[in-house]
């Protein structure tokens, strides 16, 4: 009976997540070489090839996204075994800093899974623009933060994981083709910028319709009908759609990282708490796609 080897595994998603063997490498602290090596065998072991060379980029085929996704899953249950079978039992508080787009997302399911695997450890959490919790004022406030990144931030982050932006609205709304209507984040939000910038790239009107950093805000004026916004896709909500329209510009991807604001005076346990945290998050990240 063969058997798939789970650092394989891991390296394999860690590439797709990361966008490129190069970058998966640097994450799993392996050299490109070692990385090319272990899927050449995983993909020999399997007799199929999970990608497909597109300029200078290997992009993940059908086959490499049917195995990418029950990869997450194998991974996840590895670690779940670990993590349940440690001795000591993790206690403390942590102090959780999240955009109120990803805690409107994670936090009602979150808060019930965590507690149940990790009923010693408190979450203490604030909701915000990801530039306010990013900020060196805050750099002692919390422990973790999940933030919005662009590109050179994201390595800096302890976990990461690329997504795309996209135009996200209520599911009777149409754009209309002589003034787009848009309901934003306030200055400083990672999507009003973005939205902002393509926007002026092109000829169509546009105007702000309403504005209210928290997501609440938001998806209520959606529903009123008052405009479209965006999102990272990981984060749209059950009861909005992505818009897709010839007329609306393609916003690119934002990075999701998560952020170890720990440091050496820290207690050994403590880091370990924190850490523990950071990996359920990022496992929670990667299953949604």
């Amino acid at each position: 009976m063969k058997q798939l080897s789970l650092d394989a595994l891991r390296t394999f998603v860690a590439i797709i997540d990361h966008g490129g063997f190069a970058r998966a490498g640097d994450i799993l602290g392996r050299s490109q070489p070692a990385i090319s090596l272990q899927i050449k065998k995983l993909e020999t072991q399997i007799e199929k090839k999970l990608f497909t060379k597109q300029g200078q980029r290997y992009l993940a085929n059908t086959q490499g996204m049917w195995l990418y996704e029950h990869a997450k899953h194998m991974l996840q249950l590895n670690d779940q075994v670990f993590t349940h079978m440690k001795e000591e039992e993790l206690s403390g508080q942590i102090k959780l800093g999240i955009p109120s787009e990803f805690a409107s997302l994670l936090l009602p399911s979150l808060i019930g899974e965590f507690a149940k695997q990790y009923p010693d450890i408190s979450l203490d959490v604030t909701s915000n623009l990801s530039r306010s919790l990013l900020s060196s004022e805050n750099s002692e406030t919390y422990d973790v933060v999940l933030a919005l990144v662009e590109d050179k931030a994201s390595r800096q982050a302890a976990r990461w994981v690329t997504d795309q932006i996209v135009w996200v609205g209520d599911a009777n709304y149409q754009p209309n083709q002589q003034q787009l209507s848009l309901v934003l984040a306030s200055e400083g939000c990672v999507y009003r910028k973005r939205v902002i910038t393509r926007l002026k790239q092109q000829t169509l009107p546009w105007r702000i319709a309403y504005t209210n950093s928290d997501l609440g805000g938001l998806n209520a004026a959606m529903q009123q009908g008052l405009g479209i916004t965006a999102l990272a896709k990981r984060s749209v909500p059950d009861n909005l759609n992505i818009v897709r329209h010839k007329h609306l510009p393609v916003l690119g991807n934002i990075h999701i990282g998560l952020f170890n604001n720990t440091d050496h005076r820290s207690s050994t346990r403590h880091q370990t708490v924190t850490n523990t945290l950071i990996e359920f998050l990022a496992s929670r990240l990667m299953s949604r796609v």
